[in-house]
């Protein structure tokens, strides 16, 4: 994806990312967090406005600060950075209602072909795992970086 992206700042372990996002509505923080799971080398990847009360991710917040492809970019950007720290890792992400998962859907599918070239793709659907295809319904995604 050549799409300009956000500076990001991380912890030295890159479980955590911030940026501002910089728009309509004026600055923003944001937060992206890499959690572990129970399952080995499986993370899920939470991203949100950072709230100033408490500093965690709301992830229910809209912003709509017209800058949306620019923030998607600077999501994956973390992931990248996360999966050339965690090379093993699984990450898992779905949208914290079904508009969001549908827009996370409809940006995997926009650069499928860009995404594809580092990483396997997988979607969620009815309890079971699919090779991700665009135009497809899914609950959630799982990628994981190619091994090169």
């Amino acid at each position: 994806m050549k799409l300009p992206k956000y500076e990001l700042t991380a912890e030295k372990s890159l479980m955590v990312f911030e940026f501002t996002s910089e728009g309509t509505k004026g600055r923003i923080p944001k937060l992206i967090k890499f959690s572990e799971t129970h399952l080995k080398d499986f993370f899920n990847l939470a991203f949100g406005d950072k709230s100033l009360d408490t500093g965690e991710i709301d992830d229910l917040s809209v912003s709509n600060n017209g800058d949306s492809e620019r923030v998607l970019a600077t999501v994956v950007s973390a992931v990248y950075a996360f999966t050339d720290k965690y090379r093993d890792a699984w990450v898992y992400a779905s949208g914290s209602t079904p508009g969001r998962t549908r827009l996370y859907r409809m940006g995997i599918s926009k650069y499928l072909e860009d995404v594809t070239k580092d990483f396997e793709v997988y979607g969620l659907f009815e309890n079971e795992w699919y090779d991700f295809v665009n135009g497809k319904e899914f609950d959630a995604f799982v990628v994981r970086r190619l091994k090169k």
